[in-house]
């Protein structure tokens, strides 16, 4: 394992200058992937007993606030149920307008860096691109008037222009993964925030419907 990481390193070096840009988007698109995963795994997840409650027709406010209670206040679903349960007394568009603004702050904070993971899927290939212009190029050069001067010079130019596009395209295709798995992970969970805001909003206009019956 260890000659294999040594003969790895020794191929990269090869690849030319055009490398280190490349692994620097490696680092950068780990690093934001990572991210991602852990903030998408602590603050998405709701436990079962309140989706339980949410999903009922009849529970109570006070109960739902309990079991929120138990989860981290970090937690998004937490925040969105905060703005609705903090305005159930209003009128329902009301609340609607509220939590419309709520989710829509939550999916740019979701989706912050994003943008950077979309950018490497196509930079890595261009850059990879680049070092094989510049290996060719240096592969050229060792042409003169004479025929071929190094026949060992050209073999490396070709070696640098092959290694720096497989490597680009390496990092594209495992930025392109990232960023379609962590994309269809924020679909999922937005299309659960709205679900559980459509069961909170009915409540509530369940809520308008029993104090209108009562007044009159």
């Amino acid at each position: 394992m260890e000659h294999g990481l040594l003969e790895s390193i020794a191929a990269l070096r090869v690849g030319g200058a055009m490398v280190y840009p490349l692994l620097a988007l490696a680092v950068l698109a780990t690093v934001i992937f990572l991210d991602k995963c852990f903030v998408y795994w602590r603050r998405t997840r709701v436990p079962p007993v309140v989706v339980e409650t949410v999903e009922s027709f009849g529970f109570d406010w006070a109960e739902l606030e309990n079991e929120l209670g138990t989860v981290d206040p970090r937690n998004y679903l937490v925040r969105f149920f905060g703005v609705i349960l903090g305005n159930r007394t209003r009128p329902a568009w009301w609340v609607e307008s509220r939590a419309s603004d709520e989710a829509r702050l939550i999916e740019q904070s979701l989706a912050r860096w994003l943008w950077v993971l979309e950018t490497i899927v196509t930079a890595a290939p261009l850059l990879g691109l680049l070092g094989t212009i510049t290996g060719m190029i240096r592969s050229f050069h060792l042409f003169g008037d004479q025929g071929l001067v190094d026949p060992r010079g050209v073999t490396g130019g070709v070696a640098e222009a092959l290694i720096a596009t497989a490597v680009g395209l390496l990092i594209a295709l495992a930025a392109l993964f990232a960023f379609n798995f962590v994309s269809q992970w924020q679909t999922r969970f937005m299309d659960q925030m709205e679900r559980f805001g459509t069961r909170l909003v009915d409540h509530i206009r369940l809520d308008e419907q029993g104090r209108r019956h009562a007044d009159s």
